[in-house]
């Protein structure tokens, strides 16, 4: 149903223009809103009304009229004024408030729809059936985007969200836990990845100056149909997952560009298991210092160049070759050499991974 917000909002505009007072009552004789003092209305007229089979009602200087949702009443309205125009009035604050019941009707079964699609709840042919119905193009190419809130401002995200991508542009937004918010991005002929990244960043960027949210954000591949959407939303979810395991400086992570991690995340845990103890034998990983890890991540940015490396973290060339040689002596890979640097990039990132599985244990 619509909320008591949004009925209170609509009337006080109505009396705003027309000078005409008004109140809506809930079936059972309960005020949802009014604009005015309604203690001379008895509660019994209402009720009266309510069982009675007519669709208006005039008591004095009152106008009561029934407000129906597909046959069934939803609300009465009594419409209060001298004016020989409050009957019509009336009508017309009926007629606007039937038609909120349909757009927030249709908001939900939208919302209810968008939520059985990405979850892959929905046979093929309801895909295309509730689409028509509910007038979602099919043949638009689309984008999903998990935004990753952790608090309890989700709402907040959404509301937000909610300003900056509308249904009437083909967006969607739709949520399906209580951390996550979900936007199915409609895109325009020659959109495409930087588009996407363009909006992904903005997302960020405007969440952290809104609303003080330090968000993550991933995105899947985009699909052509609408019936692929669950594929572009698993896809989000990996990228959400394998960003916070292995690319946590990142706020935003496609699935297209996960690289190495996302062919770790999906490697058996066993598999990662035996490839640790190979590298760093049966007694497991050594636990590295904040400084040697920091040289090694340098180093590998700079396509392992020790000047630049040394360079970049002003420190004498000397120091960095001690600090590798140091790595060296405590497992037995030279980073210089590009096959120990690899092997002990892809070693770390197993460790973080199999960090990451023993967290969800506890």
């Amino acid at each position: 149903m619509i909320s008591a917000q949004v009925i209170t909002n609509s009337i006080e505009e109505l009396r705003a223009i027309t000078r005409v007072d008004l109140c809506v009552y809930d079936p059972d004789g309960r005020v949802i809103a009014t604009t005015f003092d309604t203690k001379d209305i008895k509660a019994s007229l209402i009720k009266d009304f309510v069982e009675s089979p007519a669709d208006s009602q005039v008591i004095g200087a009152c106008h009561l009229l029934k407000i129906l949702d597909e046959g069934e009443l939803a609300y009465v309205l009594v419409a209060r004024g001298n004016s020989d125009d409050t009957y019509v009035i009336g009508k017309i604050a009926v007629s606007q408030l039937q038609q909120l019941i349909v757009a927030y009707k249709e908001r939900l079964d939208r919302n209810n729809f968008f939520q059985n699609l990405i979850l892959d709840n929905l046979l093929l042919v309801d895909v295309y059936n509730k689409a028509k119905k509910l007038h979602v193009e099919v043949s638009v190419p689309r984008v999903v985007l998990i935004i990753e809130t952790k608090t309890e401002k989700d709402s907040t995200a959404a509301e937000l969200l909610a300003g900056m991508f509308s249904p009437q542009s083909g967006d969607f937004i739709t949520a399906v836990d209580e951390s996550n918010v979900i936007l199915i991005k409609s895109l325009a002929d020659g959109e495409g990845y930087e588009e996407v990244e363009q909006v992904a960043n903005t997302i960020v960027d405007m969440m952290s100056t809104e609303a003080m949210m330090n968000v993550r954000v991933a995105y899947g591949t985009i699909v052509q149909e609408l019936k692929d959407v669950s594929k572009s939303y698993k896809e989000a979810a990996m990228a959400l997952d394998v960003g916070k395991i292995f690319y946590v400086e990142k706020r935003v992570n496609a699935y297209g560009r996960l690289g190495i991690g996302r062919l770790i995340y999906q490697l058996p845990v066993n598999l990662c298991k035996i490839f640790i103890e190979e590298i760093f034998g049966s007694e497991g990983p050594i636990e590295f210092d904040e400084e040697i890890l920091t040289t090694v991540n340098k180093f590998f940015e700079n396509n392992l160049n020790v000047s630049e490396t040394s360079r970049q973290l002003f420190v004498h060339r000397n120091t960095l070759v001690y600090r590798i040689e140091r790595l060296e002596k405590s497992t037995g890979l030279d980073v210089r050499v590009f096959d120990d640097a690899l092997t002990f990039k892809i070693a770390m990132m197993v460790v973080n991974y199999m960090k990451y599985l023993d967290s969800l244990n506890y």
